[in-house]
């Protein structure tokens, strides 16, 4: 059989909810790679929050973070690691500009976050744990360097104005994406050289895979150009509406009824 390399999305995708990896998968993703099959992990968290589930499945491979905003490989010295910053004075510029939109705002370098006011209602999309550190204050002020992305929690109904500045005004070094759904208020900023496919590419290229051998699965919007780039891109049935026009595959089962699962023992089974 044909050694693929599966990239794995980790929320809405792989996870069962927030925090849930269940260990049936587990066992299933596990038995894989003993087969032979290389596991990576593309996910727009950042490293801490992704690191739990990479041992989990005792993974020996490069991880993908902010959505290819940071390739690292921690358990090999020999990898240099790979990062891609949004222009610390664009953000700052474009935060200052629409100021008067922003309800609240992070961004992080590496697994350090800075962030506008902390308050409680936005704790739960900071992942403050596992080794992070966190900076309060004017980012003018506490914001060192580039990061890898820059997260705007909008006012209500006010995430269209910063979404059409930042196009009109820095359309060549700045791309938007609105979260959508129940985080439609919230507007995520990053470099063009920022996708999981350019990443996936790379990553495949490190571990020796052609881009035919390679599997990746999906939900949502950041995941359009790893499916678009894979040989194979499977999008679950859960998925944005995006992925749907580019996914050669789409699973009729949600993250929360084993879709990874059931696609791979299908088409792997077949194959035997």
């Amino acid at each position: 059989m044909k050694k693929h390399l599966i990239a794995l999305d980790l929320d809405g995708t792989l996870l069962y909810d927030w925090d849930t990896l269940l260990p049936r998968t587990v066992d299933y993703l596990k038995a894989l790679k003993n087969q032979g099959h290389t596991l990576v992990i593309a996910t727009g968290r950042p490293y801490r929050s992704s690191e739990p589930f990479y041992r989990m499945l005792d993974l020996d491979t490069p991880m993908i973070n902010y959505n290819g905003g940071l390739i690292s490989w921690r358990n090999n010295p020999d990898f240099e690691e790979v990062g891609h910053y949004v222009n610390r004075d664009m953000i700052l510029a474009i935060f200052e500009a629409n100021r008067a939109f922003i309800d609240n705002a992070f961004c992080e370098i590496k697994d350090d976050i800075y962030l506008l006011e902390k308050r409680e209602d936005i704790m739960g999309l900071l992942h403050y744990f596992n080794g992070a550190k966190l900076h309060v204050g004017p980012f003018d002020e506490t914001l060192p360097s580039d990061p890898h992305g820059f997260i705007v929690v909008a006012h209500k109904h006010q995430g269209q104005h910063i979404e059409a500045y930042v196009k009109k005004h820095y359309k060549n070094d700045i791309l938007v994406r609105n979260w959508g759904d129940e985080y439609r208020f919230i507007i995520e900023l990053y470099t063009p050289k920022t996708n999981k496919g350019k990443a996936l590419a790379y990553v495949a290229e490190v571990l020796g895979h052609t881009q035919d051998e390679v599997i990746a699965f999906g939900d949502g919007h950041n995941d359009i150009e790893m499916l678009r780039w894979a040989g194979l891109g499977v999008a679950m049935k859960n998925a944005h509406e995006g992925l749907f026009e580019v996914a050669d595959v789409i699973s009729p089962y949600t993250n929360r009824q084993h879709a990874i699962e059931r696609f791979l023992r299908h088409r792997f089974e077949q194959k035997k």
